[in-house]
């Protein structure tokens, strides 16, 4: 499951460029989170899923929702439509492990050694190391850098907190009650920050389609598993492998051209994972 997970999430990034320039940000996360609700509710309903039980429950559901999918993405999204380059958002992205590992403390209770922070500082050299050649600086403004950081603060706390308190959800009935909460979330921004004008055409199709059932669906749901399965820090230390993955996405789809650098940066990142996942023998 982490390697489908790595190579579905890193996908996004892909089928963004491909939809993003039909549609303005908020407004394309509006539709992406409708049709997922929509999606998901109607499989809740038909496999009779467990829904929660309490307003509480439910609650909680609904902000690490929030967190996860509208937080996050609408950072991201806020981020790349105020030309912060990928080579940033990567960079940013790539501080969450190190993030979560700080929160899994005080919140979860996880311990973290000192061969997992040497992982988590060796995997964050290698993410420097392949985004090194495509930061551009001075071309984005202070918002789009609010963005970014927003992005990564929204994910790191949403990531512990779907942990914390929703690691027992149902995933269709829990995904439809966050997709809806981020749903609500876009319809309050999108009119207020956008035109919310969308030209509909073949690429932003495709693009809804992969991000909807491949992304929201697919990648979310994997999250949530490894997340039920595993200590919030190892899970997370994926996220490191992801620049990488997208480079090479972007090679193959975009023809864009992988230095020794960046080559080398992509070993130390796996690496890196690896320091962190790897439990330690039991005598």
């Amino acid at each position: 499951m982490p390697a489908i997970f790595v190579v579905l999430w890193s996908s996004g990034f892909i089928g963004a460029k491909y939809g993003l320039p039909y549609a303005e940000p908020f407004t394309f996360l509006l539709w992406r989170f409708a049709i997922a609700t929509l999606l998901l509710t109607i499989v809740a309903m038909a496999w009779r899923a467990r829904w929660p039980q309490t307003g509480r429950e439910a609650a909680h559901i609904a902000l690490a929702g929030l967190l996860v999918h509208a937080g996050y993405l609408g950072g991201v999204f806020g981020a790349i439509h105020r030309h912060v380059s990928a080579g940033e958002m990567a960079i940013l992205a790539g501080l969450q492990p190190a993030l979560t590992a700080l929160l899994a403390g005080p919140f979860l209770g996880e311990r973290i050694n000192a061969r997992q922070w040497s992982g988590i500082a060796l995997g964050l050299l290698g993410v420097v190391l392949v985004v090194f050649e495509r930061i551009a600086p001075g071309q984005t403004d202070i918002g789009g850098y609010f963005f970014a950081l927003f992005a990564l603060i929204s994910i790191t706390f949403g990531t512990v907190y779907q942990k914390r308190f929703c690691s027992h959800m149902d995933l269709r009935s829990g995904g439809a009650i966050q997709f809806a909460a981020s749903m609500v979330a876009m319809a309050i921004a999108a009119p207020l920050f956008e035109t919310m004008s969308i030209t509909w055409s073949g690429e932003l199709i495709f693009s809804m389609t992969w991000l909807v059932v491949v992304l929201s669906l697919g990648a979310i749901s994997l999250l949530y598993l490894l997340i039920r399965h595993g200590e919030a820090a190892r899970v997370t230390s994926m996220f490191y492998l992801v620049p990488p993955v997208t480079a090479i996405m972007a090679f193959i789809f975009f023809g864009e051209r992988l230095s020794l650098l960046a080559m080398f940066g992509m070993v130390l990142t796996v690496l890196g994972v690896a320091l962190v996942v790897m439990r330690s023998r039991q005598p």
